[in-house]
């Protein structure tokens, strides 16, 4: 019963305040100044807070809320019809970036929820607009074999960004072995797994799911907490599901759920497939292998900006980064190499050196991978080799 229930109004207030800004709301509670609410006023509140914060997931149909917006399990939010195969529920919209982060060569399912007759605004610089109520969905597994998918796959995390009224915020949730339900994991998780590579290698890793300031490590790596790849040259790209591989931007255009993108894709940005040389040349596939890995940190704003090493693909295209760049904060990490990159030189050059390791206080990227990317590493090697010897600053 709620008669003779004492509670805080402060608590109460600050309840509300995370929940909305409407100002039906506040009028409840804007000349409470006692510590304890009378039984009516409670009652008021209470309902106001059920109604605005529970979420009814309606059959087949995904849903989410922006207030308190993680649930203890992700079955809550019904975003799929079969989690082992990522097979979606209606509202959320799959799809792909042209050049990934590597994550210990874990394959990724994506999806974005847009509340119903909402739309995502086009931007030919960073992420697209996304309204309050949106959310992103990134799923991890591991094929059993990487040269046969029939062999099935193991689901490790599904990663949520949710747009609330004070901003993004994330957070991961660990599947069971059966795939049927994850468990959210605000500090995060160590999941060993193993598969065989597509050479029939067997490899094996201690997998780190992120807790949740791991997410804003990265996600506010440019000032603000905030989507990184859904930027218009990560997503002008093929469908991963459209069954004629249609234009994402087009798609979208004419699903009406992406509102200002250039009629014609070829007018929007693209990036290029770090691993795919038909798409860019070998630069131009190292700088946004480098930007996507490297760059919610390496920025003007992010945690690396002191370094003045910046690898913004923007940026990168016009000052080459790296090249006779000092080490400023790596200390023992550079490994006695005097440079970030020594063109034709990838041994004297540190950044191979961080980008190869594995050791936690050496590594770069510093979180979100156990293993080395043995092609990326590759890729950077290759392109530190092809590099003419400017003179030095």
């Amino acid at each position: 019963m709620l008669i003779g229930l004492s509670i805080s109004a402060h608590a109460i207030v600050g309840a509300v305040r995370n929940v909305t800004r409407s100002k039906r709301l506040w009028i409840v509670f804007h000349s409470t100044k006692s510590a304890v609410l009378d039984p009516t006023r409670l009652r008021l509140a209470t309902l106001l807070l059920l109604v605005v914060c529970v979420n009814v997931a309606a059959s087949g149909r995904a849903s989410f809320r922006t207030c308190d917006p993680f649930e203890p399990s992700i079955s809550a939010y019904n975003l799929f019809a079969d989690p082992l195969e990522q097979i979606q529920n209606a509202g959320l919209h799959p799809f792909d970036i042209n050049t990934p982060l590597f994550s210990d060569y874990a394959v990724k399912d994506r999806f974005i929820y847009l509340p119903d007759g909402a739309q995502m605004t086009y931007k030919a610089d960073g992420p697209f607009d996304l309204p309050v109520g949106a959310a992103l969905i990134k799923s991890f597994s591991y094929p059993r074999d990487l040269r046969d998918p029939a062999k099935g796959r193991r689901l490790i995390e599904t990663r949520l960004l949710i747009h609330t009224p004070e901003g993004w915020t994330g957070a991961a949730y660990v599947w069971n072995d059966a795939a049927t339900d994850a468990k959210l994991k605000v500090a995060g998780a160590v999941v060993p797994v193993d598969w065989l590579d597509a050479q029939g290698t067997p490899r094996s890793t201690e997998y780190l799911v992120p807790n949740m300031n791991q997410c804003k490590y990265c996600h506010r790596g440019f000032g603000v907490t905030e989507p990184l790849g859904l930027r218009a040259r990560q997503l002008n790209r093929a469908s991963p599901t459209a069954p004629d591989h249609a234009n994402q931007l087009a798609l979208w255009t004419a699903q009406g759920i992406l509102k200002g993108a250039p009629a014609a894709p070829e007018d929007a940005p693209r990036n290029a497939v770090w691993n795919d040389p038909a798409t860019g040349t070998l630069e131009e596939r190292a700088l946004t292998y480098l930007d996507i890995n490297c760059a919610h940190c390496h920025n003007p704003k992010g945690l690396a900006g002191p370094t003045q090493l910046v690898f913004t693909l923007d940026e990168a295209l016009i000052h080459r980064p790296g090249v006779f760049h000092k080490p400023t904060a790596a200390g023992n990490a550079s490994r006695g190499r005097n440079y970030a990159i020594v063109p034709g030189n990838p041994d004297a050059s540190f950044l191979l050196t961080r980008l190869g390791s594995t050791h936690p206080f050496i590594r770069m990227p510093a979180i979100g991978r156990t293993t080395v990317h043995q092609e990326g590493v590759e890729l950077i090697k290759q392109w530190i080799l092809s590099l003419s010897d400017p003179p030095k600053k």
